[in-house]
């Protein structure tokens, strides 16, 4: 058992935004429960068999979670040189320089952007590998080849390998690779291992001393859009943010970035010029090269990671040589570059799904349960989601039509987000990290909603189920309620009661009245499940946001 006490209100003391516990910066200060010294024989001959080795390597995971530490010069990157010990013992220096890597950080978008520039090249022919984080239900949605995921099969095999190499090299001296560190260990091998065309590798976060910044030679680095995050660990100005983002800058390596705020772009263009590194500013795609496609994930802000995405596959595709016969300007783009942004997907982002468990109703006229996830998480980001989730739940068929019969029936009483008995409901399930400041998060998602004509009925607060104690899917709260210490949950709804009554001079007014504290996700979802029950006539649609770990969560209950 690899599980540990910390209080569920101060895991998020111990993890960045990733779910199932996944730390920063692949390093930190102080292990929260020594791994276990010992190695491993891979041996699968069942389903069986294939299913208890993977909770085993799950468990050796969890062995590796920390609390977590800045990385500063102060404490050598918090003893990033680590990673080069780790790199000989599992013989990946040779293999790493093989690697034709497209290298990404940035604050806000840098997940999407990774996953357009993967879809892109991807349908150009290349086999792609792709590494991003975090994972919202199974870890091995960090690794993906051909767009697919990898199997449970290999990723064993190769998590094995690495795993007992380690294991027989490593001690006092030189401890475990951290959580973070391994994954990205892990990605390096499985990629050079299947052979890959190209690797697309996500910063975990920051970018001077994260995991992945081991990649000394890489085709081209992109930066996504830049913001305030994790300020804990990167540094309280936009400058200190791009400075560690820019360390993955390298010698002369071609980099493209997205239009920054003045000071971060200040930064990034003198670490380029310091770098002799020739700096590409590129725009957001014009909807209109896509040729009556749409873009495979949903949000008007995708148009700049797409646009990123252009850029940083058209550098690969030149400086290796691949570009032939491909017209790539203002005016055009190739087909496979249609084909692949209109084509990409990516959870937990912008994502629309029913809930099943209430059977017809979904499908009828009488109403139903919709969830609007967005893992969202920073005040821009919060902002964006509220943009979106306002459009789409506007969008709605059934919304359009409560609008033609409100022009045709102006007269009519009842409710305001009523059709002839029928309601539009939305609520808000919301968590985040204790080290975020709801007073900030809240105000930016609730206005920007309330200015776009959505005002939320209820605000529901949850912990998350994926924060406790292991990675693994099966990881679940305490069974007593009694259990679980609620009081972040608290603070949220008192910020909630506080934005809902006008105190910090919000626009937001509430149909309804305020928030309300589940001491589970289950519980929860089973009260808004009994509510539509209840009321037949009532569409519920749900913003689920504020966390990621929270949308992989509502993700892996509702799909069961």
């Amino acid at each position: 058992n690899h599980s540990h006490s910390i209080p569920s209100h101060d895991v998020s003391f111990c993890f960045d935004s990733q779910p199932l516990l996944h730390p920063p910066l692949g390093a930190c200060a102080i292990r929260c429960l020594p791994p276990p010294r010992r190695t491993h024989r891979f041996r699968v001959t069942s389903d069986r068999d294939m299913a208890r080795e993977y909770e085993a390597a799950l468990n050796c995971l969890s062995s590796l979670i920390t609390r977590r530490s800045r990385a500063v010069r102060a404490n050598k990157g918090d003893r990033f040189d680590l990673m080069f010990d780790y790199l000989k013992i599992l013989e990946l220096e040779d293999a790493i320089s093989q690697l034709k890597i497209i290298h990404v950080a940035g604050t806000k978008g840098k997940g999407s952007t990774c996953t357009f520039t993967e879809s892109i090249l991807r349908c150009c022919g290349f086999r792609t590998g792709l590494f991003t984080s975090p994972h919202l239900i199974d870890v091995r949605e960090r690794f993906r080849l051909g767009g697919a995921r990898v199997s449970e099969e290999k990723f064993l095999e190769h998590f094995w390998w690495c795993w007992n190499r380690l294991q027989e090299k490593t001690g006092d001296n030189l401890p475990m690779p951290t959580y973070f560190r391994f994954l990205a260990l892990l990605a390096f091998k499985i990629f050079s291992a299947e052979q890959v065309d190209v690797a697309i590798v996500e910063v975990g976060l920051g970018g001077k001393f994260d995991a992945t910044n081991v990649v000394k030679e890489p085709i081209v680095c992109g930066i996504s859009s830049l913001g305030y995050d994790h300020m804990e660990i990167l540094g309280n100005t936009l400058g200190e943010i791009a400075g560690q983002k820019a360390g993955i800058f390298k010698k002369g390596v071609p980099a493209c970035t997205v239009p920054q705020p003045e000071e971060a772009m200040r930064v990034l263009e003198e670490k380029a010029s310091q770098l002799g590194v020739p700096l590409q500013v590129v725009s957001p795609l014009d909807p209109g090269l896509l040729k009556n496609q749409h873009l495979g994930l949903d949000g008007e802000h995708q148009c700049l990671n797409a646009g990123l995405a252009i850029a940083l596959s058209s550098v690969w595709l030149k400086t290796t040589g691949n570009l032939q016969g491909m017209q790539i300007d203002q005016n055009n783009l190739p087909e496979q570059f249609v084909r692949g942004l209109s084509r990409a997907s990516l959870e937990g982002r912008a994502q629309v799904v029913s809930d099943s468990s209430l059977g017809q109703q979904q499908n009828s006229n009488l109403g139903g349960l919709t969830f609007y996830l967005d893992g969202a998480h920073s005040p821009e980001s919060l902002e964006v989601c509220a943009k979106w989730f306002s459009r789409v739940t506007r969008e709605d068929p059934s919304h359009l039509e409560e609008q033609i019969h409100k022009k045709h029936h102006p007269r009519q009483g009842g409710h305001p987000n009523s059709l002839g008995g029928k309601e539009h409901l939305q609520i808000l399930l919301f968590n985040c990290m204790s080290v975020r400041n709801p007073r900030i998060l809240l105000p930016r998602l609730v206005d920007t909603c309330s200015q776009h004509g959505v005002k939320f009925h209820k605000a529901l607060f949850v912990p998350n189920q994926s924060a406790y104690n292991k990675v693994g899917s099966h990881a679940s709260p305490p069974t007593d309620p009694q259990q679980v210490d609620l009081s972040w949950q608290l603070t949220l709804q008192r910020v909630w009661e506080n934005l809902i009554h006008g105190e910090q001079g919000s626009s937001f007014t509430s149909a309804d009245g305020g928030g309300l504290v589940f001491p589970s996700l289950p519980l929860a979802l089973n009260w808004l499940r009994e509510s539509v029950r209840r009321r037949r006539s009532v569409r519920v649609q749900v913003l689920v946001t504020g966390s990621l770990h929270l949308v992989g969560d509502v993700l892996r209950l509702i799909r069961k």
